[in-house]
């Protein structure tokens, strides 16, 4: 970028991806923070939340002048942090002003459709801020390392070549640039965590009786195709990493990290919209003032 970075560009800026093309998930390290040391997680909570109060306010001027709309979605694999991180991140925002979308197996009725459409009749009005957790993504991660599912998609098999991933590359951003040019700014995190950091929660998780409900055996099952999932993931962010729906590839493994980087890059993207509060015309101001001195003389 060549313009002056504002503080929250120039934090997010080092995991920020435009373009995938030169992009290899093994130069990413999900342990990175950027130097600051683990005694900083206390400067952290309160970065944290000087960041929630600026989402918050730049939130009600978005709400308030309804002409844009911002996109957020989150990827990850298992007890990478999406839940703790939509929750902290997005806690300041007032649930008017947003919309929350989890993506899990497809319905029936969504198999009847595209596989688009289940996302794209989710996606946030003019003035919202809406977050996916998962999102249309999974269609080149999970179907691509499981291609079973595919075959659930109704697709006549004469277009199920070699090609289709490419295919869905192009769709996805052919649909992301068609957002954009509508006024949608478009931000996507991978959280990037470690396998030995998973498996640490993960245990956690099996461990401690008030986090059981968290862990499912299927966790475990798709463990087993790492690898897969890894490679999944490199070739779609170098496919579909572009300058108006960038990908963030934000280390995973400390918490209180992630998350600055996460509200960092939220507050940036509020920021380039310049927003403001409406400002009424000569018209409503006599209306206004007609309304103010109705209550005056009550």
């Amino acid at each position: 970028m060549s313009k002056k970075l504002s503080k929250h560009a120039l934090f997010a800026q080092p995991f920020r991806v435009d373009d995938g093309k030169k992009f290899r998930l093994k130069d990413s390290d999900p342990g990175d923070t950027q130097g600051l040391k683990s005694e900083f997680k206390t400067e952290a909570v309160t970065m944290l939340q000087q960041g929630v109060a600026a989402v918050s306010k730049l939130q009600e001027k978005l709400y308030a002048q309804s002409q844009w709309g911002l996109l957020l979605i989150f990827q990850a694999m298992d007890a990478a942090g999406k839940d703790g991180t939509i929750k902290h991140v997005m806690s300041g925002v007032n649930p008017q002003g947003a919309q929350v979308q989890s993506f899990k197996s497809p319905s029936l009725e969504d198999l009847n459709h595209d596989y688009l459409w289940r996302s794209v009749k989710n996606m946030p009005e003019r003035g919202k801020i809406g977050i996916f957790n998962r999102s249309y993504y999974e269609e080149v991660l999970v179907v691509r390392v499981h291609p079973q599912f595919l075959k659930k998609q109704q697709i006549p098999p004469s277009l199920i070549t070699p090609k289709i991933w490419k295919h869905r590359f192009e769709d996805i951003n052919a649909m992301e640039h068609f957002m954009s040019r509508n006024g949608f700014k478009i931000r996507k995190f991978f959280l990037h965590v470690s396998k030995k950091e998973q498996k640490r929660r993960f245990m956690e998780r099996l461990e401690l009786p008030q986090k059981n409900w968290k862990f499912s055996e299927a966790d475990v099952t798709e463990r087993g195709y790492w690898n897969e999932y890894m490679a999944a993931y490199q070739e779609m962010i170098q496919h579909t990493a572009t300058s108006y729906a960038p990908w963030f590839v934000v280390p995973a493994d400390n918490k209180w990290f992630t998350r600055m980087v996460v509200v960092a890059a939220i507050v940036d993207a509020l920021d380039e919209m310049k927003l403001s509060f409406p400002v009424v015309d000569e018209e409503k101001v006599k209306h206004l003032q007609a309304a103010k001195r109705m209550l005056e003389r009550e």
